[in-house]
């Protein structure tokens, strides 16, 4: 192989991996947000969770782009290691639908679908219709890039040296390795396959050769999760580890049945006679629902394998308490009025982790501690997942016979809802302003930290009363809430004035007078979003 044939082989690998790209992306347009909002649905029914995995997959033409949409949905708390192990199940099945497209000779018309793809994507206005025309764009990229590599593997067959390397591994662990190692280099298992695909139909290698080849890339093509996950939270790890153990299982499974019964081989093959690039296919489609179909019944087992390796903490054990609704539970089984008190006490209880969230933010800002910026963050993610799931529950409220008082109770604890989230996201603002000092080495003076100081105890104090009169319904308070509201509202007035003075004695510098005015704004809108909980039940 001359060095031109091995630019034309890369630049086939890199058209067939940018046509699936621009495929995914396409479909993702298309579908908007659908394919997250199927996911994040996913059940604890395990067959629902698998069929979720096959069809977004199918769908986005990547099993590696389900899998890590899923460590995200597990890492902020809307999905469970069970879910997770269906969709990723469903996941390895759905990879497969690639090499069956790929298994078609369509090679030829793919300069007439690239043509197809581009009046589509390029001249149509409509939003939809382009889409559609990245979908074709990127399907006539992948059989373009296919075209490619097959020109330049068609001479290695032909190759006396290159034929006695691969001849050379013929040990079925050392082409397992192989085809690890060659799909996590190319971060992608329907792009090796396709190439043994390839090497197979040009005669380089056999069929059975391939098998080994492929069942090593089930193993490889986690190599973008397990990276994923070193960029996620502890729960987020053990979904990469999961899936890891999965299609180690997998391949330990499919290697112990074909050795066992060397017949199924044979028998798959049967299916296409003299087809070999559609054999692989086959093989590659059937190893993953059979693997799927023995391990589904063990998912608790394989769980608790990567909850043991990674153990769960104390504060992750606190996490999950948290991260669950405690009083909106069965309520078609209760009155209408215990119903909504029992909504009362879930979103109360909403509030208070985010009062701890605020307080917990201005402690990291005084004091520097980073450990304290990762607990925000955690309440945080925490504080979001509850909003969803009471608003949600909320909602369905709705359908219980209720009286106009009633929905209207209803619909201002949803409101509430959204002025508790929003606190704790100026939570979330405040440690980011605290990274900033670090990071930026800003200057604040002295004075400016304890007018923030006493601006910040003001709005504790706002939003602490304000809680105890949503909690407990004392309406007779509201004067005093507001009161402490118009104070917090004159204080950061206050303190602004004496910053500019500041400013102009040169007393501190304007990267530090930056995050002191974003600051005192933060907390500021804490106290509004404060008074608006204190009479939103009035």
């Amino acid at each position: 192989m001359s060095i031109l044939d091995a630019f034309i082989l890369l630049g086939g690998i890199g058209l067939f991996l940018y046509g699936m790209m621009i495929m995914s992306s396409g479909l993702r347009n298309a579908c908007g947000d659908r394919l997250r909002v199927l996911l994040a649905k996913a059940t604890q029914n395990k067959g629902k969770s698998v069929l979720a995995g096959i069809l977004v997959t199918v769908l986005m033409q990547s099993s590696s782009a389900t899998d890590v949409m899923v460590i995200g949905f597990v890492s902020s708390g809307m999905m469970t290691l069970m879910q997770a192990l269906g969709v990723i199940m469903g996941a390895n099945i759905g990879t497969t639908v690639t090499a069956q497209i790929t298994a078609f000779n369509i090679g030829a018309y793919a300069p007439l679908i690239l043509f197809a793809g581009v009046i589509l994507n390029q001249f149509i206005k409509n939003s939809t219709v382009r889409h559609i025309g990245a979908i074709v764009l990127g399907f006539g990229m992948l059989f373009e890039g296919i075209t490619l590599m097959k020109s330049v593997i068609a001479p290695l067959a032909q190759t006396e040296s290159f034929i006695n390397l691969i001849s050379s591994l013929s040990n079925p662990a050392l082409l397992v390795i192989l085809g690890i190692v060659f799909t996590a280099l190319l971060q992608s298992s329907s792009s090796s396959t396709v190439i043994f695909q390839a090497f197979a139909v040009q005669g380089i290698i056999d069929y059975r050769t391939a098998v080994y080849l492929i069942i090593g890339a089930a193993i490889g093509s986690v190599m973008p999760n397990l990276l994923a996950g070193l960029t996620s939270n502890r729960q987020g790890k053990r979904c990469a580890l999961l899936n890891l153990l999965f299609n180690l299982m997998r391949a330990a499974l499919i290697l112990v049945l074909i050795t066992i019964f060397p017949k199924a081989l044979e028998l798959i093959q049967s299916i296409s006679p003299g087809n070999v690039a559609r054999q692989i296919a086959n093989t590659h489609t059937i190893f993953a629902v059979v693997a799927v179909l023995i391990l589904l019944p063990f998912s608790g087992i394989i769980v608790k394998m990567t909850e043991k390796l990674i153990p769960t903490t104390e504060r992750e054990k606190r996490q999950q308490e948290e991260r669950q609704l405690i009083y909106l539970t069965r309520m078609n089984l209760v009155p209408t009025v215990v119903a909504i008190e029992q909504a009362h006490r879930e979103v109360s209880r909403m509030g208070e982790l985010a009062y701890e969230n605020l307080s917990t933010a201005i402690n990291c800002f005084f004091t520097h501690d980073s450990s304290l910026a990762e607990q925000v963050e955690t309440t945080e993610e925490t504080v979001d997942y509850l909003a969803h799931a009471i608003v949600d529950k909320l909602v369905e409220l709705r359908a219980i016979n209720m009286t106009p008082r009633q929905l209207n109770r209803l619909y201002r604890m949803i409101q509430v809802v959204d002025d508790i989230e929003r606190i704790s996201d100026h939570a979330e603002n405040i440690i980011e302003y605290e990274l900033q000092v670090r990071e930026n080495k800003a200057h604040l003076s002295e004075s400016g930290m304890e007018d923030l100081r006493n601006l910040s105890e003001m709005t504790k104090q706002s939003l602490r009363l304000s809680l105890n009169i949503f909690e407990q319904e004392t309406f007779e308070r509201i004067p005093q809430a507001h009161e402490l509201e118009e104070k917090v509202d004159d204080m950061k007035d206050y303190i602004m004035e004496q910053h500019i003075v500041r400013l102009a004695k040169q007393e501190c510098d304007p990267s530090g007078g930056i995050i002191f005015t974003d600051m005192a704004i933060d907390l500021e809108r804490c106290s509004d979003h404060a008074f608006n909980i204190a009479t939103a039940l009035r």
